[in-house]
């Protein structure tokens, strides 16, 4: 495959920047290299981890304050994503200094650093996106992380990683972007025998019929493709991850969304989650599975 060639102020190492293997690859590419959100990164000038997701837990309405103040409601937001990022974290099992992680769908990297941070373990990271692989390779620098943990632009279906390389690897609300049983096919090859992989997604509901209004609106803003809950599990099956755990963290959401929707940083696809959320058509879910 022919690649051009980036190299990256922030920390020196130069970015391979394969073709994209079909043209919609090239098209997300496009979309998240021109991605400059507030909602994004406004919540990571917090405290510099720069997340590409949203929060879960109850609002903390004692930080708010009562006088509106909008960098409380930021800060309150931020710490809900990295929440979530947390609980995520928390399923990947035993892993040590000594184990290597996979990132599918990296990012800024914020999910990257705090795994670093939580195991002391490397972490590989990889989007199709050079913009923000130079972000997270930047943030890493400053970090003084950079040996530990690196972004790389590549395609998540063909990492150039060894088989069984990973002790655990994830998507964090990455998967909508690609087919299921390419991507777990992946998974399943560089994860160790044992090794765990976790997914947090939102996904429509089967029980429901069919994808709903608001989750067509969600797939049109974001340009990608919302698979059912049914779909994943299949996938899984048909690659030897065998789930552990199943979260329906629905509930634990809404009250971000609910949040956000009263801030400054709407980004207009705010009702669409809560309806959906709310109607019973759209789940987000945990979904924790080992490699058998």
């Amino acid at each position: 495959m022919l690649s051009t060639e980036l190299t990256v102020p922030s920390n020196g190492r130069s970015l391979h920047i394969p073709n994209p293997a079909t043209p919609y690859q090239g098209d997300i590419a496009r979309y998240w290299d021109g991605e400059a959100r507030p909602v994004n990164l406004r919540l990571g000038d917090v405290d510099g981890l720069y997340h590409h997701h949203y929060g879960i837990g109850e609002v903390d309405h004692a930080a708010l304050g009562t006088d509106g103040d909008e960098q409380k409601l930021i800060a309150e937001l931020h710490r809900l994503e990295s929440a979530q990022a947390d609980v995520l974290l928390k399923h990947l099992g035993d892993i040590g200094p000594d184990d290597t992680l996979m990132d599918a769908g990296c990012g800024r990297g914020g999910s990257m650093v705090m795994a670093n941070q939580r195991f002391g373990a490397s972490v590989e990271g990889v989007t199709l996106s050079a913009k923000q692989a130079d972000f997270a390779n930047g943030r890493a620098a400053e970090l003084g992380i950079q040996d530990r943990v690196r972004a790389r632009v590549c395609n998540m279906l063909a990492t150039p990683f060894t088989t069984g390389q990973m002790a655990a690897s994830w998507n964090n609300e990455s998967s909508m972007y690609v087919d299921l049983h390419d991507l777990f096919a992946e998974h399943s090859r560089v994860l160790k025998v044992g090794g765990r992989y976790v997914t947090i997604t939102g996904c429509w509901n089967p029980r429901y019929g069919q994808p709903s209004k608001w989750v067509s609106q969600i797939n049109a803003h974001f340009e990608c493709n919302i698979h059912s809950r049914r779909e994943y599990l299949r996938a899984m099956a048909d690659n030897r991850l065998v789930p552990q755990a199943v979260i329906d963290l629905t509930p634990d959401t809404l009250p971000y969304w609910k949040l956000r929707a009263t801030s400054s940083l709407v980004t207009g696809i705010e009702e669409a989650f809560i309806k959906s959320y709310e109607d019973g058509s759209f789940q987000y879910v945990l979904i924790a599975a080992d490699r058998v």
